[in-house]
């Protein structure tokens, strides 16, 4: 199976969603407890005329890249994916990728859109970027 495969294909409810679910999803994630930075989770990414909502180390690992993968990882992307679907900005291809593992919706951070330019959005993962192989410090560390 390849890795695009264990991937969650999504269909847009709109051709415009695809900047809407961009921009949403640089509002959830993992919030610092001291300070006002939120880490992205997930993001969106557009392959062979398909879309998909993927989590930052899948990213990793498409890019072979070392990462920590995990179970609990794969449901923070599942729940986020059945947020979209509930919030109507997408339509999930095979609904049943995304029922187990989920977490509850209180391990995630939804920021609100009002309070966006009150904190830093930090992503862990830019698609299009190019590391050098040289480059021990490629990506930031995982939390």
């Amino acid at each position: 199976m390849a890795l695009v495969d264990t991937f969650i294909e999504i269909n847009l409810v709109a051709p415009e969603n695809f900047l809407k679910v961009k921009e949403t999803l640089t509002r959830i994630g993992i919030s610092s407890k001291t300070e006002n930075k939120l880490w992205q989770s997930c993001h969106i990414l557009h392959k062979r005329g398909k879309y998909y909502i993927v989590h930052f180390k899948e990213l990793f690992l498409l890019d072979s890249l070392p990462t920590d993968f995990a179970e609990s990882d794969i449901a923070r992307r599942n729940t986020i994916c059945n947020l979209l679907s509930e919030w109507k900005l997408i339509t999930l291809v095979m609904p049943e990728k995304s029922k187990n593992p989920v977490l509850p919706v209180s391990y995630l951070k939804i920021l609100p859109h009002s309070e966006k330019s009150q904190w830093q959005l930090i992503p862990k993962y830019t698609i299009g970027k190019k590391f050098p192989p040289s480059n021990p410090n490629r990506y930031p560390p995982n939390t």
